[in-house]
């Protein structure tokens, strides 16, 4: 055993002091795997709605006004579940969060599928968004809390890198389903897939060792998962998390003390605006296409391009910020990410689609990549105790910028088309930069 297991000799045994100089036992990266994946379907099902939009908008005669409402129904319900599941899993858990949001946001998926009208649609689209909105900070939070703090930045922001790769797998099956099967099919089968993992989760997945530090009444099955990750805690008479806030239970008035009242505002900001351009991106992207003339497989690849270089971009981000901090690359990105929108106003996109297709992805890598990185930042801010409500409060402020983009995203495609839509994407993005240049407590640089 390392030399952070010995601590088990010792009455007090500091359980994250334990994983954050420890190896990187077989558990925990089977434990990340398992959160990953459950991201994967949460992007996969998170952005179906947006590549079927069109083909519902045609076969239905609505206008994008009228689907707004759906839209916008969805993001709600993604705000409440984000803010619920961090209050909820710091205090029941993180494990039986995640476990029924994605059981709840399987179920609603394939509801969609027997919709018989957009009203019907907007009512479970509600309920599919707090299973998604609660889905990743319940698994963000697992993963920062099981891997070694050399590790966390990576493994936090590959784990969250998976909800635009989900993004991506989604359009490759919409690009399949929609013109064989159609759009209620692409419900079914995007909703069976987390149903069933949902299941697979109960037996497999464990919880949180931080969270379980907490609890003296499930000390037991503490010293079990550390036995699991090769800590010798055989001696060990009490447990603690290390955090010195340990004696209260955590609230989102505790984001908003101790100095963190600055971090905190800007943090949502960066939140609120990063996620603006996201989601007017992931619901309006291949409408928008469809709208300046391309066929509906060609506007699905536009969304697929551009969650594919958020995949890449997301790891290029996450070595950055291990090299050199969170501050500048973050700030880097941000700046990258409004370049690359006004820049795809120089292409025309009836002229070069495919140069267009090919510059959504180049935007992607920078703004996708940049809410995994918030991610990573906001498991650096905060202690064990309100680690999940601070997550899950950023994200929860940050769903209003999406809910924003339901109505904004429609609007701008009708009144300025592709042009002000791409304003929309670049002006977020410079409001981005300033309030991430603001925040004090980045992530330091590598020693």
């Amino acid at each position: 055993m390392t030399a952070a297991t010995t601590q088990g000799s010792d009455a007090h045994f500091d359980v994250t002091r334990a994983i954050d100089d420890g190896g990187f036992s077989r558990v925990q990266k089977f434990t990340y795997l398992l959160a990953a994946f459950a991201i994967v379907l949460d992007g996969f099902d998170g952005q179906m709605i947006g590549y079927a939009i069109p083909m519902i908008i045609k076969e239905w005669g609505v206008s994008r006004a009228a689907f707004s409402v759906a839209v916008a129904s969805g993001l709600m319900g993604m705000a409440v579940g984000s803010l619920s599941a961090g209050i909820i899993s710091d205090r029941i858990g993180r494990k039986p969060v995640l476990i029924a949001s994605v059981f709840l946001f399987g179920t609603a998926t394939m509801l969609i599928g027997v919709a018989p009208d957009v009203t019907t649609i907007a009512a479970i689209r509600f309920f599919a968004g707090l299973g998604i909105g609660a889905a990743l900070p319940a698994a963000t939070t697992l993963t920062a809390e099981f891997i070694p703090f050399r590790f966390r930045t990576m493994a936090v922001t590959t784990a969250i890198v998976c909800y635009p790769l989900g993004g991506m797998l989604a359009g490759l099956a919409a690009s399949q389903i929609l013109p064989a099967q159609g759009w209620r099919a692409f419900f079914f089968i995007g909703g069976s897939l987390p149903l069933a993992y949902a299941l697979f989760l109960i037996p497999t997945l464990h919880e949180s060792p931080k969270y379980l530090a907490r609890l003296s009444a499930r000390w037991e099955e503490l010293r079990d998962v550390m036995a699991r990750m090769s800590h010798d805690v055989a001696h060990a008479r009490e447990f603690t998390d290390g955090s010195v806030e340990q004696t209260h239970r955590g609230s989102i008035a505790d984001l908003f003390r101790s100095g963190r009242a600055f971090d905190t505002s800007w943090l949502w900001i960066s939140f609120f605006v990063t996620q603006l351009s996201l989601y007017t991106a992931f619901s309006w992207l291949p409408t928008m296409l469809t709208t300046e003339g391309l066929s509906p497989a060609l506007a699905s690849m536009g969304l697929t391009a551009y969650n594919f270089g958020g995949v890449i971009g997301a790891v290029l981000c996450a070595l950055a910020i291990n090299r050199f901090g969170s501050r500048w690359p973050m700030v880097f990105w941000a700046a990258m990410s409004a370049v690359t929108a006004f820049g795809l106003k120089l292409i025309s996109l009836s002229a070069a689609p495919e140069t267009f297709l090919w510059g959504l992805g180049f935007h992607g890598l920078f703004v996708t990549s940049l809410q995994c990185a918030l991610f990573a930042l906001c498991a650096h801010m905060y202690p064990t105790l309100i680690r999940t409500t601070g997550t899950a409060s950023a994200m929860s402020f940050g769903r209003m910028g999406a809910l924003m983009s339901s109505f904004a995203g429609a609007a701008m495609i009708t009144a300025g088309g592709a042009s002000a839509y791409l304003n929309l994407l670049g002006g977020s993005m410079i409001i981005a930069v300033i309030s991430l240049a603001l925040i004090r407590g980045h992530i330091g640089p590598k020693e």
